[in-house]
């Protein structure tokens, strides 16, 4: 398979090149006889209540006869589990103690010495200058090298990581010590501002993978000219059999936002715009799901502009509410915005659920988001931090309910040709495949 990407390349050498090793994977998948059965997934911490498209894929690979297992770096501080990932808890192997961490890893260095120490060396040349982000890696270097007794017995084909920063790192760390072949998926934060080993990881994996066209150029363009050849494209998505699009309008103004409550998701011009809805006498109520850092700020805004009459804050939620406050939104919101720090959404999933659900969207070109939303076809992209352009954006759907109709079955239609979670995740299945057999 072709990454959509895949056209672009440093040189017309490059592109002969590129065309004819994909030419051979497509060559050798259609006659492998090695299937993909055992894969291990390397991801911060399991469950993680805002990575449910990690769930979604997992799920699909175990559907279709893959074992997986998930190594999670942390334990997770999650209080609530949602139901799919509480079904993968029995496939989670989560840290050592300190002294089994630490009687492992002293192991598979006197076996490993070569591999682990050129590790090492390797982690140490590159993060020296940021002394926290050094610390950090080589306490992920201990604590994936320690669980290699359990994986040499499950004696994994392959091993993916989703994030690019400490899982990618594990599973490179784990990847040379195993000699096995390793992927990642790098998503939004991870490319942007935190580049731990970046070029280095894309040129060692068998399989780069990222969730927007957008994310190769900025990484050709920053990163490593290996990009445009090397990273494959594969969208998070949805699972279309959870959500129905609806078949009735919703009563009233209702407007939902969901995401993580930090600046990247642009909610501060949400509510600014809101205050202008107010004032120019339009009724709504806003709801608001999700945590994050940027909370008390919220809170301190909408009572700023006398908002609580109309803004509620209602926390995490699980899907079940989600979907049902779907059901109920004239209107969905995530004005995707550029961080002061750099941070910005990759394509978030939050926008895909309400497009599958029928409910019209509104939110901001900034990143992968045109890749989703083409503006005025499948939804309204209203002008990034800007709260005139964003409300006059939500009036226009809570006015015309002809154009909302319009939008949301065309959203619809778009998530089920590029966004269906298990087409998606088939499409992994399919590259994890070649990168197994080619590495055979």
């Amino acid at each position: 398979m072709q990454s959509q990407a895949s056209h672009v390349y440093a040189s017309s050498e490059d592109a002969t090149a590129a065309i004819a090793r994909d030419s051979a994977y497509a060559e050798l998948a259609a006659t492998t006889q090695q299937p993909l059965q055992r894969v291990v997934y390397v991801v911060s911490q399991f469950p993680s209540w805002s990575e449910t498209f990690i769930v979604r894929e997992i799920a699909t690979l175990i559907e279709v006869g893959v074992d997986v297992r998930i190594l999670s770096l942390k334990r997770s501080g999650e209080t609530m589990v949602q139901a799919d990932a509480a079904t993968l808890l029995d496939r989670v192997r989560q840290p050592l103690g300190p002294l089994p961490t630490l009687w492992n890893s002293l192991r598979v260095l006197v076996t490993h010495p070569v591999r682990i120490g050129g590790a090492v060396a390797t982690v140490v040349a590159d993060t020296w200058r940021t002394p926290a982000v050094l610390a950090k890696s080589l306490a992920t270097l201990v604590r994936s090298l320690s669980q290699i007794p359990w994986l040499q017995a499950f004696d994994p084909q392959f091993i993916h990581a989703h994030w690019s920063t400490y899982p990618t790192t594990a599973a490179w760390a784990l990847a040379r010590a195993m000699r096995r072949p390793f992927g990642f998926t790098c998503h939004a934060h991870d490319v942007f501002r935190n580049h731990h080993l970046l070029p280095r990881k894309i040129a060692d994996a068998a399989l780069a993978v990222t969730i927007s066209r957008h994310n190769v150029g900025w990484l050709d363009r920053n990163i490593s000219a290996l990009a445009p050849r090397k990273l494959k494209v594969v969208h998070c998505g949805v699972d279309l059999r959870q959500i129905s699009a609806r078949t009735r309008e919703p009563s009233g103004n209702r407007i939902l936002g969901v995401g993580r409550l930090s600046p990247e998701k642009g909610f501060h011009t949400l509510i600014e715009a809101l205050a202008i809805l107010r004032d120019a006498g339009t009724p709504f109520l806003c709801t608001l799901v999700g945590e994050g850092p940027a909370r008390q700020e919220l809170r301190r805004l909408i009572d700023r502009h006398e908002l609580r009459r109309y803004v509620e804050l209602a926390g995490a939620q699980p899907q079940e509410y989600v979907r049902a406050a779907l059901e109920q939104s004239t209107v969905f919101a995530l004005p995707c915005q550029i961080a002061a720090n750099g941070s910005r959404d990759g394509i978030p999933v939050a926008l895909m659920e309400a497009m599958a659900a029928g409910c019209p969207v509104v939110s901001c070109p900034v990143s992968g988001v045109p890749e989703l939303i083409g503006n005025e076809v499948h939804g309204l992209l209203a002008a990034e931090r800007n709260a005139v352009s964003l409300a006059q954006a939500l009036q226009r759907l809570l006015d015309d309910a002809p154009l909302r109709k319009r939008l949301a079955i065309a959203a619809r239609q778009r998530i089920e040709l590029e966004f269906d979670a298990r087409k998606e995740a088939l499409k992994l299945h399919d590259l994890m495949t070649r990168a197994v057999n080619h590495a055979a």
